[in-house]
Formats: C-alpha cells, structure tokens, sequence
C-alpha cells in the first residue's frame, strides 16, 4: 500500500460546501456539548441527594443524565455558533 492510494481512499469535506458546513456544524455542536457537561459537572459535584445514598450506580446514572442534557442542549448557549463562523470565516479562500 502506498501514500497515494490511501490519500484518494478518504475525501475531506470542506468548508463552504453545503456538506462541509452541514459537518463542522455538527462537529461544532459536539464540542459544545462537551464544554456543557463539562460545566454541568463541576457546578453539580457536591450535589447532595436527599432521596438515596450517592452509591455509584447514582453516580453513574447523574453523569450520563448530565451528558444527555448536555447533548439536547448543544447548539444553543453560543459557543458552537462562534466556532462554526470563527472556523468558515477562516476557511474562506481568497
């Protein structure tokens, strides 16, 4: 196998195509929800139950509960919508 026959195996979207963008718009929303959970949990570390024992299967259940907010809300606190201008306005060729 040689370099040239596996640079023409993957092609690249890029920026400006409508398929370009439709994939850094959801590649920027996935690094939203990231810096979302990411958030969510440090500000909910200390959190104390009122109802059960932090036993780990809690645990567990809070930080996936916590990933799917993050995910449900990605696209809508600003920062994915930054990056995607950010990134197109970078990308544009003169």
């Amino acid at each position: 196998m040689d370099i040239a026959s596996v640079n023409t195996q993957k092609v690249l979207p890029t920026i400006g195509s409508k398929d370009g963008d439709k994939v850094l718009r959801e590649k920027t929303d996935q690094f939203e929800s990231i810096i979302v959970k990411m958030m969510l949990d440090e500000a909910m570390k200390d959190e104390k139950n009122l109802y059960t024992t932090n036993d780990p299967g809690d645990k567990i259940f809070k930080s996936m509960y916590r990933e799917e907010l993050s995910n449900a809300s990605a696209g809508g606190f600003g920062f994915s919508q930054m990056l995607f201008e950010h990134l197109t306005q970078k990308g544009v060729k003169h």
